[in-house]
């Protein structure tokens, strides 16, 4: 299939091929038929990607802290590799659309193949000819609602949201400021809901065109003003829609002097407040949040979690197929707002207007896509056949997101003993620049081919919730596997896992566990060696808090931080201790209002073989100004410190400290490559499997300590028999 995409680097447009999406089980596959350009939004991200590496970074000083804290915890190099994948990859433009469902998953309710849909959200209704749109974000189309009508959907959702806000009442008189595209749906809606429009936009042309159905419009911001206070004796407006992108608080000021005493503000573009006025007349200021409850909400965007229909009347969802009834009743009229119409292999030419190469007035920009574009079956590519050098280990890679990109790619590249085959991703977009960058033969594959393909390592660097099923995929198929962190998410996947590598015993799988393999866990593992007895460890993680709402705290998909990245460290305490976990106690510590797999503040105590005793006291909790990941060893009269895998110190029966490290951060990435590549060639796992199971289990047997209170077991026997 066609898409297209921008390098934020550069700015570059493109259109380019990539695989057909697979949609999951709460999502639908949709054949695109129209898409609409967001002169706003997207002219936004187009001037953001053309702007200079100097330019972007005072466009959004926010992101630029964000690096610099990166910087100081993790090294520049590290930082500057990521920042420079995020900047390289693929971003997807688009965000309203329509089509026709070619698969429904499993959990999406009330569609099927064929059904016609509005698609909506930034990510999944792409300008592509093929879209995998979350179910709660689908809308159905009503009979005699075109495909080009229908895909206005979401602009439609977005300025509903702003009148529900601003809760127009029959006989009113509204502001509409700004009447772009937004501007001109929001009049319409409010004239539907019987109020009088009054309307400003700088453009004669924008004022020319509200002013067509009926809106009294002007150009001059005092002619406006006079306006208001002559249309409403002298009171003022009742409310104000704006619908303007700027950077200027004209809007709101200008708002502000026309909205009468008690009066309604509603922001639906960006904005800034000045505060006296608004002080002054007491009146209600909102910041309309896009399309309606539900945005921003991962829970009901992409978990398929509704809102109760009795308690949240119009959803995002809800506000899209309002909207379209609008359309079907005659109530608003979205053609009239149509000025350009470009087949998708021209969509290029549509960019050209926003971005002011081509001198002419423009508002709803739709992209058409023809009956027969693409085809909804992922094209089976040939890999190049290409002679691999002696030695070299054919590679392919399922999953190719910012981790992947920024730091694991590179390390298999930097390794060299990896010929690169084919790379695969759900979404699609990615994988065709990924493939260029790092010289794959082939980036227009899915996992399927990718695993039938002829290499002798698939890598899976995808969701936590796939790593499962995808492992044991790649085992079925003869492969060897290298998986990211974790194995699995349940005892369930792990005991897949190791009933298919029963059946492919030959076969290494290498799990992502990478601090075992950093300079100073060597290090330190040589200083401890000649000590026969237990070991003492002590780990504080200062991991700092991420939303809630982040798909890693989700419990069907990320698992959870103990899961998905206290699993770290649990192995590196069996690597710090010479022996395997044997039984585990945790207790959480940030209150009881989030379930134990969810717990992201808890210490997590493990008992191992030989008698050793670590305790890893993970929080969420911290400042970041504090290092990250701190770790002691006690034994036999020496100790070990390492500090944020950056430096450390050695302390020998003298008590003086030898340091350590003190050059960049390395947590391993690299030396794992490295032990995973000699371990294919010599036949002997850099890290077994069973090593790997037991941390696997040792976290799910840490959450269910939790909750009884005790420890318990952890042994290979168990898996799958629970607790």
């Amino acid at each position: 299939m066609k898409q297209l995409v921008q390098t934020m680097k550069t700015g570059e447009l493109r259109l380019e091929e990539a695989p057909v999406p697979v949609p999951e089980e709460r999502f639908a596959l949709v054949r695109t038929r129209a898409s609409v350009v967001s002169a706003g939004t997207e002219r936004m991200l187009v001037e953001m990607g053309e702007k200079s590496l100097l330019g972007k970074a005072m466009a959004r000083p926010d992101l630029v802290r964000k690096v610099i804290d990166k910087a100081c915890k993790e090294g520049i190099r590290k930082t500057l590799q990521t920042v420079e994948a995020r900047l390289s990859g693929p971003s997807p433009l688009g965000y309203s659309a329509a089509g026709v469902v070619v698969e429904a998953g499993a959990l999406v309710p009330g569609l099927r193949p064929g059904d016609r849909v509005a698609c909506a959200g930034a990510g999944f209704a792409n300008h592509a000819e093929f879209n995998s749109v979350p179910g709660n974000l689908l809308a159905r189309i009503p009979d005699g609602v075109t495909d080009e009508e229908a895909a206005f959907a979401t602009l439609g959702s977005i300025a509903l949201q702003g009148q529900r806000l601003a809760d127009p009442k029959l006989g009113e008189v509204f502001l509409v400021i700004g009447l772009g595209l937004l501007g001109q749906l929001a009049a319409q809606l409010l004239q539907a809901n019987g109020c009088r429009v009054i309307g400003f936009d700088p453009s004669p042309v924008m004022v020319d065109r509200a002013r067509e159905i009926g809106v009294t419009a002007d150009t001059d911001a005092a002619a406006i003003e006079s306006l208001c206070l002559a249309e409403t004796g002298g009171h003022g407006v009742d409310g104000v829609l704006i619908c303007a992108a700027t950077a200027s608080n004209d809007p709101v000021t200008l708002a502000g002097a026309v909205t009468r005493e008690n009066g309604r503000v509603v922001a639906v573009g960006g904005t800034q407040l000045p505060r006296d006025p608004y002080f002054r007349k007491e009146i209600a200021f909102h910041i309309s949040r896009s399309y309606g409850p539900g945005r921003y909400d991962a829970e009901y965007e992409i978990g398929g979690v509704d809102y109760p229909y009795g308690y949240v009347r119009f959803t995002e969802q809800r506000n899209m197929a309002a909207f379209l009834d609008l359309i079907a009743a005659g109530r608003i009229d979205v053609k009239r707002l149509i000025t350009h119409r470009f087949g998708f292999d021209d969509a290029l030419d549509a960019y050209s207007l926003i971005k002011g190469e081509r001198k002419e007035p423009y508002l709803g920009i739709v992209l058409t896509y023809g009956e027969d574009a693409g085809s909804a079956q992922t094209p089976s590519v040939a890999l190049k056949p290409a002679p691999v050098a002696a030695g070299r280990i054919g590679l392919s890679v399922i999953g190719a997101g910012a981790y992947a990109t920024g730091v694991l790619l590179p390390a298999f590249q930097k390794q060299g003993a990896f010929d690169f085959r084919a790379v695969a991703t759900g979404a699609g977009r990615a994988a065709p620049t990924v493939a260029q960058k790092y010289g794959f033969a082939a980036g227009a594959v899915d996992a399927d081919a990718a695993i039938a393909g002829d290499a002798d390592v698939i890598a899976v660097l995808t969701r936590h919730d796939s790593h499962a099923d995808l492992v044991s995929r790649v085992l079925a198929a003869q492969k060897h596997v290298y998986v990211e962190k974790p194995l699995a998410l349940d005892e369930g996947g792990l005991a897949q896992i190791m009933a298919a590598h029963a059946k492919a015993s030959d076969r290494q799988v290498m799990v992502g566990f990478n601090r075992r393999f950093a300079p100073l866990t060597a290090e330190v593992v040589g200083f401890l060696k000649p000590v026969a007895g237990p070991r003492s460890i002590l780990m504080r993680i200062n991991a700092g808090a991420i939303p809630r709402d982040h798909w890693t705290q989700d419990a069907e998909r990320g698992g959870g931080r103990i899961i998905g990245e206290a699993c770290h460290f649990v192995d590196l305490a069996q690597a710090l201790a010479a022996s395997e976990v044997q039984s585990v106690s945790a207790t959480a510590h940030g209150g009881t209002d989030v379930p134990a797999m969810l717990a992201d503040d808890v210490s997590i105590t493990l008992t191992m073989r030989n008698g050793s005793v670590a305790t890893i006291l993970y929080t969420a909790s911290g400042p970041n100004a504090v290092e990250k990941e701190h770790v002691e060893v006690f034994a036999g009269g020496r100790a070990a410190i390492i500090r944020d895998f950056r430096e450390g110190a050695l302390y020998g029966a003298t008590g003086r400290a030898k340091k350590i490290g003190g050059g960049a951060q390395d947590k391993g990435q690299a030396a794992m490559v490295a032990a995973f590549a000699e371990g294919l060639r010599s036949g002997a796992p850099a890290l077994g499997l069973d090593s790997a199971a037991l941390t696997t289990l040792a976290t799910f047997r840490a959450i269910a300590a939790i909750g009884a209170g005790r420890s318990l077991p952890v042994t290979l026997a168990d898996i799958g028999r629970g607790v």
